[in-house]
């Protein structure tokens, strides 16, 4: 089996965080095998509720080396894309609570600086690979139209990480 690189990991974990939210952690969505990576078209036939992973189609900036140091800083943001059935009275109420949940969820990976399994090293940390911090957009919830047929969210994630260029893997 291949070894994952390191951002692959994180969005191991970061999608690990989001199937917490489940009914069995006090939730009211259940989103156990329902979080994607990079996945963009859905169906009728796909599960509901259910989020996406995805990174904007352009990245933010170069990442932040030293002449002979492996190691660089970046931002890293991270689109998280949830769809609801909807509520045909109030179409947006699911995908608000849903988006909540996940802000939740995530919120407690920060709180605990588990940042994703990979620990809290601090701004300026030396360690190999790691996730410093993450900040958590305000989120932004469409009711369906002509792009989706269901309510959804967008919520944008800025994940600050040290990485060693050298060895995306260790």
């Amino acid at each position: 089996m291949a070894k994952d690189p390191f951002r692959l990991l994180v969005l191991k974990g970061l999608t690990k965080t989001i199937e917490g939210v489940n009914p069995d952690n006090g939730y009211e969505f259940d989103l156990r095998d329902r979080v994607f990576r990079g996945r963009m078209f859905y169906g009728e036939n796909d599960p509901l509720p259910m989020v996406s992973i995805l990174e904007p189609p352009i990245p933010l900036e170069a990442l932040s080396t030293q002449p002979g140091n492996p190691h660089a800083s970046s931002q890293w943001e991270l689109l998280v894309q949830g769809f609801v059935p909807d509520d045909h009275q109030n179409p947006s109420d699911p995908a608000y609570r849903m988006m909540a949940e996940v802000k939740s969820a995530i919120v407690k990976e920060r709180i605990n600086h588990s940042f994703f399994g990979f620990g809290f090293r601090g701004p300026g940390s030396t360690s190999r690979n790691s996730v410093n911090n993450i900040q958590i957009g305000q989120g932004a919830v469409r009711p369906a139209d002509e792009v989706s047929g269901r309510s959804f969210f967008w919520l944008s994630l800025l994940l600050q990480l040290t990485e060693d260029l050298s060895n995306p893997y260790s």
